[in-house]
């Protein structure tokens, strides 16, 4: 739905700036760094319309990879972070059933010393 939107206003835009370089095709002076030409608005507006686009998708492009990157730094931070937690369970599981083994055995222990005691 947002592109749909995103492709509407883009219409209007351009439909905008068309009708408004449409209406001004008087030659205009066009003054440059190392001299000046004659041209027709049209050609200004559409121009100054196109080199404003390259430079908002310019920097879009940056910021998408700028995500990007840190979408894969992200990533990988988030794949060693796992790998620690299945390694500390894994720890937790072990001394688990150490410890379950070392109460039967000393359980085991206790009920020796308790039917010899009884025997007695």
């Amino acid at each position: 739905m947002k592109k749909q939107w995103n492709l509407i206003l883009s219409l209007i835009f351009a439909l905008i700036v068309a009708v408004f370089a449409v209406i001004n095709v008087n030659p205009v002076n066009v003054n440059y760094v190392f001299g000046a030409s004659q041209l027709p608005l049209i050609l200004v507006i559409l121009g100054s319309t196109l080199m404003g686009g390259i430079i908002v998708g310019s920097v879009g492009l940056f910021r998408m990879y700028l995500t990007n990157r840190k979408l894969k730094q992200l990533t990988k931070e988030h794949e060693a972070v796992k790998a620690e937690l299945e390694k500390v369970r894994t720890d937790l599981q072990e001394c688990e059933e150490k410890e379950k083994s070392g109460m039967v055995q000393h359980e085991l222990e206790m009920e020796e010393t308790f039917m010899e005691d009884s025997s007695k």
